[in-house]
């Protein structure tokens, strides 16, 4: 388990059914490329696999850490080179350029998304995202990451990370969760969550601490770094008319 779960029976076994359905995910895909590859259809095929979010925990889904951001991206067939792992970070809105280019249309001026198969692509030295209202949880945090450093802010800092929300507080992971909480079972680095109020600012070094657990938002020796990713995800916000950043 990450270190910011404990150990608990009904964590480990959610944490286990979550990776037997990668599993089981894996195997559909299979039969689906089988199913083309049977057809003839397989290499006139464009294939892109990926994900909507992370695991869905307390601390993934509807966040911006990495375990909620960082998901599967898979390619494959005519106009994509084969056997190539990169590592350069790319967005959702990224493959909306991308089927456009394979289809060979013209991407709209207005459109944010890039091409990354494109020979002219630079790769993106900043990545941004969003959440706000999830179900009927209505909640605002922004974030910037770099390959190095992630920031994140909280628009309410005074409410808890984990407001009531129907569809997490049915799982058993999260009850779970806040029985070892009300028992005072919980660590340090596993306590964060379930924190009554919330910093306004975040700031992680993600290559010391890829768990995203120490908040170096008010170390001054990293001062300046906060202020240029304060800058960057203000740029962002009204380059992108971002409804909100008021």
């Amino acid at each position: 388990l990450p270190p910011y779960l404990p150990e608990d029976e009904t964590i480990r076994a959610d944490w286990a059914q979550y990776l037997d359905a990668v599993r089981f995910t894996d195997w559909e895909v299979g039969r689906i490329v089988q199913r083309l590859e049977d057809a003839g259809e397989l290499d006139r095929t464009v294939i892109i696999f990926w994900a909507d979010h992370g695991i869905s925990h307390v601390r993934d889904k509807q966040f911006l850490y990495d375990g909620g951001l960082h998901v599967p991206l898979v390619a494959r067939g005519p106009g994509i080179a084969e056997g190539q792992v990169r590592d350069d970070l790319v967005e959702h809105i990224d493959i909306a350029a991308v089927t456009l280019a394979l289809a060979g249309l013209p991407r709209p001026s207005s459109m944010q998304a890039r091409d990354f198969f494109a020979k002219d692509y630079a790769r993106k030295e900043l990545i941004f995202a969003a959440r706000d209202r999830a179900d009927e949880t209505v909640d605002r945090i922004r974030s910037v990451r770099s390959e190095r450093f992630k920031y994140i802010r909280n628009f309410y800092p005074s409410r808890p990370y984990l407001q009531p929300n129907r569809y997490k507080d049915e799982k058993a992971i999260v009850q779970a969760m806040r029985r070892l909480h009300g028992e005072g079972k919980l660590n340090r680095d596993q306590a964060l969550i379930m924190a009554a109020t919330r910093p306004r600012e975040e700031l992680y070094d993600l290559e010391a601490d890829p768990f995203e657990l120490h908040n170096l938002a008010v170390d001054p020796a990293l001062a300046g770094t906060l202020a240029r990713f304060r800058r960057a995800l203000d740029d962002w916000m009204t380059r992108t008319d971002d409804k909100g950043r008021m």
